[in-house]
Formats: structure tokens, sequence, C-alpha cells
């Protein structure tokens, strides 16, 4: 089955559903940093490289298939919160319009949970209105990527749209048991990380995996207000974009508390702190060690990394959606 992907970033919701045996052939994405990342791992996929907004539909092949992550920033609990106000959030309806030209038999849109806050009502029921009136029979849920194979912490809201002549409706996977931990998807890498280079550029020396080299750098007040370590046996913490907000590496004690909003580095941990590095974070997201991220300065792939959607989450949101196209083909 062909699809066409959009808002693709570094296309981890691309591999998850090329995994499921979807065929990316068409992606657009406008970030000029991850444009070399992007076709060095869908070679075959033809990258467009302008402004959605400027995309002529006639432009873009059709497809079994759209999907894409629509900016998320002004939807975040951290962010401001602009939700459709902001020209982010406005990119919505960039995806509507290309749904409602093309006609596929389904889409996807994955957001941040945020969405669903109660002062983004109105809008979150605008934008799913929007999907129903060009034919989709349109579903929503707030899922945990941690319960499809992702060590981590993560929930996001998943939007799929089958076309109302198709006469089904998206119902969610059950949840894979058991949940995997950082031991099972970083323990091999331990001790083999290197640091980034003076201001962070990216540290390709004796590296035994490739980006595995890590963020560099003072720690904020507010970052050293929580703990940011989780044990081996746990999961991850969520993998966010931004390289100074990376979780600590679990190879050293959890931080000890000192007062409210206030929390410092144990001093008789045994192993020294540190972030996780960016091919740690590739890891927790389930991107595979040949899945390469191109950058010059390693804050460039933190951002990548987490703004993606985790491989395995997409693999198993794309297995369901194809074995119920495949039930209406029988």
């Amino acid at each position: 089955m062909k699809l066409v992907s959009l808002y693709s970033g570094c296309g981890g919701l691309d591999l998850g559903f090329e995994k499921a045996g979807f065929k990316i052939i068409w992606a657009n994405e406008f970030d000029k940093n991850i444009w070399s990342t992007f076709e060095r791992n869908f070679p075959t996929a033809k990258l467009d490289k302008n402004d959605v907004r400027k995309v002529s539909s006639k432009d873009i092949p059709s497809a079994d298939g759209i999907i894409g992550g629509p900016p998320c920033q002004s939807w975040s609990e951290a962010g401001s919160k602009r939700g459709i106000k902001d020209k982010r959030g406005q990119l919505f309806f960039e995806y509507v319009r290309i749904i409602e030209d093309k006609k596929p038999k389904f889409f996807l849109a994955e957001n941040v949970s945020g969405i669903l806050h109660k002062r983004h009502s109105n809008a979150f029921e605008t934008i799913i209105k929007s999907f129903e009136d060009i034919g989709y029979r349109v579903t929503f849920n707030l899922l945990n990527a941690s319960d499809y194979s992702v060590p981590q912490d993560r929930k996001r809201v998943i939007i799929v749209g089958y076309r109302e002549d198709l006469g089904i409706k998206f119902i969610p996977a059950n949840p894979i048991k058991p949940k995997l931990t950082l031991e099972d998807s970083i323990k091999d890498l331990d001790g083999s990380a290197v640091p980034a280079l003076q201001k962070n550029y990216k540290n390709t020396k004796n590296l035994k995996y490739p980006n595995h080299e890590y963020y560099i750098g003072d720690y904020s007040s507010m970052y050293m207000s929580r703990n940011r370590v989780r044990s081996w046996d746990e999961q991850s913490f969520t993998i966010q974009a931004g390289a100074r907000h990376a979780p600590i590496h679990p190879q050293a004690n959890k931080m000890l508390f000192v007062e409210k909003d206030k929390r410092i580095f144990d001093p008789n941990s045994p192993k020294p702190y540190r972030r996780l590095s960016v091919r740690e974070c590739a890891r927790i997201q389930t991107f595979p060690d040949d899945f390469i991220f191109d950058y010059e300065n390693v804050a460039q792939g933190y951002k990548m990394i987490g703004n993606a959607v985790p491989v395995n989450f997409a693999y198993h949101l794309a297995k369901k959606i194809k074995k119920d196209l495949e039930k209406i083909d029988e």
C-alpha cells in the first residue's frame, strides 16, 4: 500500500509504517536541517522541501493513505498553549485540505496530549469536524507509546480517519506486554558513549555506534527541580526535542531532594551523571542502529529524535490499519 507523508520530520512514523508493509512514495518536510537525514534513510521516497502551505495537491501523488504529525509546539503542555491561534496550530487545516483533495482510504495524525486540554476543546472539536465534513469516519485516542513496545512514558493523541464509504472504524490494538525497560533498550551501549566536542559539535572519533555522543553543558534550575534519572528496570522519561532536557543515563543514582523544586546530583553516585546520548535517545524512540542521523551540532540530533513518533508505536498503529483495510479487500 502506498503512502504520502506530511510534516515528515526524520521519519519515525514513516519507518514504522514501512515495517508494517506500507511504502512511502512522497513526503514533505520544510526543515532543511532534516533533509539529509530523511533522504539518507528513505532513498526511494520523493522528498518535497517546500512550505506545505505552498504545495498544490496536484503535485502530490495519489496514495492509499496520508500520515503525518502537524507541528505540536502550540499545543504542548510545556509550551505557550496558543493552539489554533498559532500559525503552527493552523497547519492542521493544510492537512485537511490535502486529504480532502486526494481522498485517500485513510489518514493518521499524531499530536501531543496537550491538544486535549480544556482550553483547546473548541479548536479540537473544529479540527475533528473538519475531517468529518470531508467524508471521513474519525476516531481519536490518547495512547501511551509505552504500551506498544516503546521503553518510555510518552502519551500522544492519535487521530485516524477511514473514508466513509469503507464502512469501518479504527480501534487501537491491545497493549503489548511486557513493557520494555531502559535495560532492554540501551544496556548494551553502556560505557561506549563519548561527549560532544566544544560547543556541542558532533564527535565522530572512536564511536562504536553511530550518533553515540552526548550533549555537554550546564543544567538549568528547571531541570534540577525534578529527578531526571530512571533506573535500569524502569522506562525512560519522555524523550524531548531539546538536548538540554535529555534524561540522565541510568548509570547514576537518582537525584536527591533538597527542597520544593530543588534537587541535586548525589555526590556518592558510583558513576557520573551525564545526559543520554543521541543514539540512546534514538534507541528509546526505537530507531534501529542503521538509521543514521546527519547533523553538525548534536542539539539538531536530539531535536529530530525528540520530535519523531517512536518507530514501534507507529508500527503497531500501522499494522492495525493494514489489517482493517485488508478485511475490506477480502
